[in-house]
């Protein structure tokens, strides 16, 4: 597997740092992570194999990324990353569960998949986990010679869709052209929903649109997490120049 040369920061009293897990049982903690977040936390029904793990058919294809508070050793920081050779050999992404990806075919060769993503309730209000994540992930890209990015950013439903509505319709400016949509397979009837009176983007979704990603069309809905899945897919290439500087300095 390759390997992400480790990188650390020091925020709010804490010594982080990111790569990509190198064992059992570091996938084993990443993935008891989004149980708790997913499950315990937002409510969702996963089908596991393993009570108190979030595992799927996907996750042995797939490599984990981590975010590990080094005076602890606790994991608090993952994203699953499904490169396009292993997307190949496990017969699609899981984005294809949700949407019909058909028009995005001539670029699987170039195309890796991010899900999962999540961080641990005790450090979301220090944004180096989410940055670590990112440069993580930027480093993972370039190493790899892959060109983009396509992933859905979720927007939970808790108030029965509106803010899910009102997330959309503010994102017109950043919708893909036409040869680069996908089509939910269970769509969120957005006609049947009133969007609320200001759109409260979820910090990843945001994170995604500065970067410079495009929404791919219609968000899909996702019954077993309760959220309204954008797709969203980011072309390295043009990624936001100050995103470029600070994630990929290379490349810049």
């Amino acid at each position: 597997m390759l390997q992400i040369e480790q990188a650390r920061e020091r925020r709010a009293q804490r010594n982080l740092s990111v790569t990509l897990a190198k064992c059992e049982s570091e996938v084993l903690a990443a993935q008891q992570l989004r149980w708790r977040v997913f499950a315990d936390e937002l409510g969702a029904r996963l089908d596991s194999p393993v009570h108190g793990a979030d595992i799927d058919r996907f996750d042995a294809h797939c490599d984990h990324l981590i975010v590990r508070d080094d005076d602890n050793g606790r994991i608090v920081g993952c994203y699953r990353i499904l490169p396009p050779d292993a997307a190949r050999r496990i017969g699609g992404y899981y984005s294809e569960t949700e949407f019909d990806l058909g028009r995005l075919d001539h670029l699987r060769p170039r195309m890796v998949e991010v899900g999962r993503s999540c961080i641990d309730a005790d450090y979301r209000s220090n944004a180096a986990v989410i940055g670590l994540l990112w440069s993580g992930l930027a480093r993972y890209m370039q190493d790899n010679g892959h060109q983009y990015l396509i992933g859905c950013a979720s927007i939970g439903l808790a108030d029965g869709g509106h803010n899910a509505a009102a997330v959309f319709a503010s994102l017109g400016a950043h919708m893909a052209a036409p040869e680069y949509r996908v089509f939910p397979k269970l769509r969120l009837p957005l006609e049947r929903l009133t969007p609320a009176a200001s759109a409260v983007l979820p910090p990843l979704v945001k994170g995604y649109v500065r970067a410079g990603a495009e929404v791919c069309g219609e968000p899909a809905w996702d019954p077993d997490f309760n959220t309204a899945d954008l797709p969203v897919l980011l072309d390295m290439t043009r990624m936001d120049a100050r995103y470029a500087r600070h994630f990929m300095p290379r490349a810049a």
